[in-house]
């Protein structure tokens, strides 16, 4: 089986249309024809079916979509290892992390890695927990550091320090004027990140437990951090780290609405993918946020 092959499948795939695939490639249409004729010879078998003027993968095709995604990524992670081996390298880090991680737990972290390997390179991604999940599975990051979830059958973690994130809000939100219950968050419109963040599905959930309608989101953000002049500036409501409210070098405006209800607390850590290779930079940073993780930390 010719890789490229694979990889045209992979486009026709994800395209569900030839003539697409055909300009994402930069390949004429006859030449993806016979690649997946090629394909289906090597197989035995049909790998999509007509579905009106589009194409969809049979349920073998699918089969292959699943196994050609997982043999791509370790034809990229063998050539990785190849060439760090091959010519000395320390290697290359790739490592996402949450936003306040970014900014509190990396300066510090990086600093004392370039001293002991100075020729090491980095790839930082920042952003929320479930597109940093999404990443790491698909082999573009090599760890990544934010809230905790379960560990699953392709990834472990462990921890690195305790967290809380709480609502917030403008110091002169009316919402300070009188005694506060969790039905007042009710009354007011929020920012917040998407569904699939782990902090907004147990802020979802929190609300529902208590018999009460889910916050109304005005503003969806995958960055919250970046908006404290817009929260400051109006009735809306957030929910962010704590650290970020009492550290954050633009958070003077805000303050957080103190409700035990409504305090999130969680655990950082690192996660990886089991059976992943790391470059030696990599094995480096991580033992020693393993050994250390929370001297690195720089709040304030």
């Amino acid at each position: 089986m010719d890789l490229r092959d694979l990889t045209y499948f992979e486009t026709i795939a994800e395209l569900g249309h030839l003539g697409r695939a055909a300009e994402k490639l930069n390949r004429s249409q006859p030449a993806l024809t016979k690649s997946i004729q090629r394909l289906e010879e090597s197989f035995g078998t049909r790998l999509f079916q007509r579905d009106g003027r589009r194409i969809k993968l049979t349920p073998v095709g699918e089969l292959l979509q699943a196994r050609g995604k997982e043999l791509q990524q370790s034809i990229a992670q063998t050539q990785r290892e190849v060439r760090d081996f091959a010519s000395g390298m320390v290697g290359n880090i790739r490592v996402g992390c949450a936003a306040t991680m970014a900014e509190y737990l990396m300066p510090k972290l990086t600093s004392a890695l370039l001293q002991r390997t100075p020729d090491v390179t980095f790839k930082l991604v920042i952003g929320q927990d479930d597109l940093l999940r999404e990443s790491l599975r698909s082999g573009q990051l090599d760890m990544i550091i934010c809230a905790l979830a379960l560990d699953s059958d392709d990834v472990t973690s462990f921890a690195v320090l305790k967290d809380e994130a709480v609502v917030i809000a403008s110091k002169h939100h009316p919402i300070f004027k009188t005694p506060l219950q969790m039905s007042d968050l009710c009354a007011y419109r929020w920012v917040l990140p998407p569904v699939s963040v782990s902090s907004r599905k147990w802020l979802d959930t929190t609300f529902a437990a208590h018999g009460l309608p889910l916050p109304t989101v005005q503003i969806e953000a995958n960055s919250i951090s970046l908006l404290p002049g817009l929260i400051a500036q109006s009735n809306l409501l957030s929910f962010v780290a704590r650290e970020s409210l009492e550290f954050g070098k633009t958070m003077q405006h805000l303050r957080e609405v103190p409700l035990e209800q409504t305090t999130l607390k969680r655990t950082i850590g690192v996660t990886l993918r089991k059976g992943g290779y790391l470059s030696p930079a990599a094995e480096g940073m991580l033992q020693m946020l393993r050994d250390n993780g929370g001297d690195f930390l720089g709040w304030g």
